[in-house]
């Protein structure tokens, strides 16, 4: 790995689904890069690849050409066993729709990621440090006092801290947002975004965030705009633009 290579690089990404007779071309050469420590804003129309790239990037899915490289070192042709342990150890992942568990509580839902990368002698001498690690988690999202719901008794807000918290369980490096905030009203949506900021400026976590919302886009780093599978432009947002202005006084 050299020093000055990006935390994560797409090159040249092309994905077509098939079905039957039919091909959706998502993905026409896509091509970016993320450094380390950065909160990056992907937006776009329906159907521009904005879910796939991130799928893509996140190792659930493989495209059909092109590279995937993280720090430098190619991911997307890896056996699926080191892909796997990618998914589990390195990338975060929070979906619109929380993908939580319904008959596991909250404390268990976010000890799935540390249940999965453990075998099961290892789970018992461990679980106790394990489940203080998760613990503090939904204390830092505010969800310390649910520990024992389960989803159905947790609002839209909650199950979205409660897989937050999941997501970041494993320390990984990278956390990839597919439309956290889609499936919540404007306070809630506003509370998940300011939780996101502080994980990336206070932990140094490096995000990459789908929206359909450009109300969100000012307190991220960067601003990737997709058009048709391609990236069309990347900006610097309002906020780093400020800082630029302030410093350049």
């Amino acid at each position: 790995m050299k020093d000055d290579c990006p935390m994560l690089t797409a090159c040249d990404l092309h994905k077509t689904y098939r079905k039957n007779a039919d091909q959706v071309r998502v993905l026409r050469g896509l091509d970016l890069e993320v450094e380390a420590g950065e909160f990056a804003c992907v937006v776009g129309a329906s159907g521009s690849g904005k879910s796939t790239m991130l799928h893509l990037l996140g190792t659930l899915d493989r495209p059909d050409q092109g590279e995937i490289r993280l720090e430098g070192e190619r991911i997307d042709n890896l056996p699926s066993e080191r892909r796997d342990r990618l998914r589990n150890q390195t990338f975060g992942f929070i979906f619109q729709f929380y993908h939580l568990l319904p008959e596991l509580n909250t404390l268990e839902n976010v000890l799935v990621p540390h249940m999965i990368a453990h075998s099961l002698w290892s789970w018992l001498g461990e679980r106790r440090v394990l489940r203080r690690r998760a613990q503090e988690l939904l204390d830092r999202v505010g969800l310390g006092h649910r520990l024992r719901h389960r989803p159905r008794e947790l609002s839209g807000g909650e199950m979205q801290r409660a897989a937050i918290a999941r997501a970041l369980v494993n320390h990984p490096r990278i956390l990839l947002a597919d439309e956290p905030t889609g499936n919540l009203d404007a306070a809630n949506g506003k509370e998940i975004i300011r939780l996101l900021r502080d994980l990336n400026r206070q932990d140094g976590l490096t995000i990459i965030m789908v929206t359909h919302n450009l109300d969100l886009v000012a307190g991220t780093d960067r601003v990737v705009r997709l058009t048709e599978g391609q990236v069309e432009e990347t900006n610097p947002s309002p906020r780093i633009a400020a800082r630029g202005l302030r410093l350049a006084e």
